[in-house]
């Protein structure tokens, strides 16, 4: 299936100029036709074939350029899905201006956290999705139903802690890599506490057994320093009660935090303070993707043949995957 993109830009409320705009990137299932008239046009026609398409936004982590997923925006367009990136750039804590996914650190503190939403860009986000709907090349091709929420570190984060369906009803799944939920000391919380999510929703959580900026982080948190994977398993362990068989955990043997990014960005300083990957990062790439296209496959989509190829690969020997679990 051929994928083709677009461009938009929408202001975010509350935020002062420069830095109440986001810019997105759309990607879409496309039709292409030798035809002159349809080559040289701007946007390339839409594939009605799996129309309406469920719409899957993504939330970049910290300093982290939208550019670098997509190569699964691109996986996820090829099977029939609508998928958004976006960049904003904008002061999130005082001093620290970055490219960041929109977290609201004050509606994270214990006496908020749970009862209103965390993440600033999502509500603008949703309205760009309905505009989409109403306007343009995509107009009457979405599912308003189905929208997935997914992401990368403090991206995933945002994703899963706002899949609930009582903030956001049109939200049907998440997914994110590299991210848990504990609750930083400077926010006010316990050492070692996990928050809770709404465990309402399907999800898929996945992590890797290098991840350096997890294990480098753990000061944060009030927990021992260098481990990579312990605060993924409690949060999947803790934060989730589970029940529906919906809700998956999957470490992979050797990936490290930038395992799902394309490229590093050599001028930053995070990537610094990762640990090597064991293994090549396209073999974890190219495993992610195909495990994130059968859950949405799988629980939005409810394709019978992709549940039972998620339980294959999940469950067939692979020197990529240290362990799976699935309540």
């Amino acid at each position: 299936m051929t994928v083709r993109a677009f461009f938009q830009a929408a202001k975010i409320e509350g935020f002062q100029s420069p830095y109440d705009t986001i810019h997105l990137k759309i990607f879409y299932p496309a039709q292409m036709s030798r035809r002159n008239v349809e080559i040289n046009r701007e946007i390339s026609p839409v594939d009605l074939e799996k129309a309406p398409f469920p719409v899957v936004i993504f939330f970049n982590g910290f300093n982290c350029d939208a550019q670098q997923y997509q190569w699964l925006a691109v996986k996820l367009a090829e099977r029939g899905l609508v998928v958004i990136l976006f960049n904003w750039i904008a002061e999130v804590m005082p001093g620290v201006i970055s490219l960041n996914p929109g977290v609201d650190f004050e509606k994270m503190k214990p006496t908020i956290y749970r009862t209103v939403p965390t993440a600033l860009a999502l509500p603008t986000l949703l309205a760009k999705v309905e505009q989409l709907q109403s306007e343009g090349i995509l107009a009457g091709m979405l599912d308003l139903q189905r929208i997935v929420l997914g992401g990368h570190f403090a991206g995933g984060r945002v994703a899963i802690e706002n899949a609930d369906p009582h903030f956001f009803p049109q939200v049907a799944a998440s997914f994110g890599y590299g991210l848990h939920t504990m609750g930083t000391l400077l926010l006010g919380y316990e050492p070692g506490t996990i928050l809770p999510l709404s465990d309402s929703l399907p999800l898929l959580l996945i992590g890797g057994t290098c991840d350096g900026i997890i294990a480098n982080s753990s000061d944060r948190y009030g927990i021992s320093p260098g481990n990579s994977t312990t605060p993924v398993i409690r949060t999947f362990q803790e934060a989730i009660t589970g029940g529906r068989n919906d809700s998956y955990l999957l470490l992979l043997e050797g990936a490290n935090h930038f395992s799902m990014v394309n490229r590093l960005d050599s001028t930053l300083k995070t990537p610094l303070l990762d640990f090597p990957a064991t293994q090549p990062q396209e073999s974890f790439r190219l495993l992610i993707g195909e495990i994130i296209s059968l859950f949405i496959d799988t629980h939005v989509r409810h394709q019978p043949e992709a549940s039972r190829s998620l339980e294959q690969l999940l469950n067939t020997a692979n020197p990529l995957i240290k362990s799976f679990e699935r309540k």
